[in-house]
């Protein structure tokens, strides 16, 4: 993982890890800045030129040793985080060069200190606690007042701020492991993440390809019963239409059925043209779904002789196309049962707001029939009340049928009210 990547999955993390990545790169050139500007500073003017010279000398020699190593680090793309042979020998060289500018001046010791960040990415584990502790020697030899040791005072301070430094760097070191394995189990748990989300989009596709595969007797029913409910119940009403008028001497009656006729046929084909494209019944296209029931009823009363009403109770709601579809081809199901079974000389429409629920009642004064006496439903669920009941369940309704020979049938389907804008 990049710093990029790292800052975009990890937030604050991520800038956490970037400025922790600045210090390392540019931290042993600040330290070692800091260091060459106090040297000179308190530098006793009666130092001799040999002693510049080596001073001078080793001071270069760092900076040579920071560039190369900046240039080695740079180039691996772990960023130098991983102990490797080149990284201990950096390591060593620089100790080195720190201890013998901080003997030569006490404030190198800052430059002594980057031995303590860095420590866990450059040694192997074995050699880590030995590579801190000469850092430490340098360190609190310089705080005891610089080396080599002229008195006992400095022996005793360099005994009490030996173990002082020791515990600090372990302190840091403990911290910098702990926020490394943090680190890891952050890339690892991003990883995993990843990989979960990959493995779930393959798993997203696959069941898409299964719905598509599944969905397709589904389909086939529902144009199925979209074709039965519109263009057969429209054929069937105009068979019945011309029928009478092959047996009416009468020529205005006879033209009035041609003309019920003629408009069944132009309701059906609009109807088809909507079932092919999956839209809304023709009914709805500028109805609601009470005035679409309305006139549904009212035509149907009208084309069959038969006395036919609609009620609508409580207050209408705009609803969802699917629900008021569903509910309208219910209704016309259900009055081409009527006409072609009841023979009933009055049939009621009940369309019922109630909160949460929209319950439709469809009663008539027909034959009835025995319910134990219907044929077991066909695998391919029918168009008739196995019809209308799998429209029901498709939004998550019931449909129930109550009926008795020579007392009629009522039919009463609860559905969902989801209105039009959910």
């Amino acid at each position: 993982m990049t710093e990029d990547d790292s800052g975009s999955d990890g937030g604050d993390d991520g800038r956490i890890d970037r400025r922790w990545e600045q210090l390392h790169t540019w931290g042993p050139f600040g330290f070692l800045g800091i260091s060459v500007v106090l040297g000179i500073a308190t530098a006793d003017p009666h130092t001799s030129r040999a002693v510049w010279s080596t001073a001078w000398s080793l001071t270069g020699a760092a900076v040579v040793l920071q560039l190369w190593w900046h240039g080695t680090r740079s180039r691996r793309p772990d960023r130098g985080r991983t102990p490797t042979p080149a990284g201990g020998g950096y390591y060593v060289v620089r100790w080195a060069l720190a201890f013998a500018l901080a003997w030569l001046n006490p404030f190198f010791a800052f430059y002594a200190a980057t031995g303590y960040m860095d420590a866990d990415e450059l040694l192997p584990r074995r050699w880590r606690r030995l590579g801190l502790l000469a850092s430490a020697v340098t360190v609190a030899g310089a705080q005891a007042g610089g080396m080599p040791f002229h008195s006992v005072l400095q022996w005793v301070l360099f005994g009490v701020l030996l173990p002082v430094n020791s515990v600090l760097q372990m302190a840091i070191a403990h911290l910098n492991e702990q926020e490394r394995q943090r680190s890891r189990e952050r890339t690892e748990t991003i990883a995993a993440l990843r990989q979960a989300l990959d493995e779930n989009a393959a798993l997203h596709a696959q069941l898409l390809v299964q719905a598509g595969v599944a969905g397709a007797p589904d389909e086939r029913r529902r144009l199925a019963a979209e074709i039965h409910d519109t263009i057969a119940q429209g054929l069937a009403g105009i068979i019945a239409q011309l029928q009478v008028v092959t047996n009416t001497p009468d020529p205005k009656a006879a033209e009035e059925h041609v003309g019920r006729a003629l408009a069944l046929a132009r309701h059906s084909l609009g109807e088809a043209r909507r079932s092919v494209h999956n839209l809304a019944p023709v009914a709805l296209e500028h109805d609601g779904l009470p005035e679409a029931l309305r006139k549904t009823v009212s035509e149907w009363g009208e084309r069959t002789d038969t006395r036919a009403e609609f009620t609508l109770t409580g207050t209408a709601e705009h609803l969802h196309e699917e629900v008021a579809a569903t509910l309208l081809r219910i209704v016309q199901e259900a009055l081409s049962n009527a006409a072609r079974h009841a023979r009933a000389s009055r049939v009621g429409v009940t369309l019922s707001y109630l909160g949460d629920e929209v319950i439709l009642d469809i009663r008539d004064d027909g034959t009835g029939f025995d319910l134990l006496a219907l044929p077991a439903r066909s695998s391919a669920g029918g168009f008739g009340l196995d019809g209308m009941r799998a429209r029901a369940e498709r939004i998550a309704g019931a449909l129930t049928v109550e009926s008795e020979p020579g007392l009629g049938t009522a039919l009463s389907a609860r559905v969902p009210l989801v209105r039009h804008d959910s």
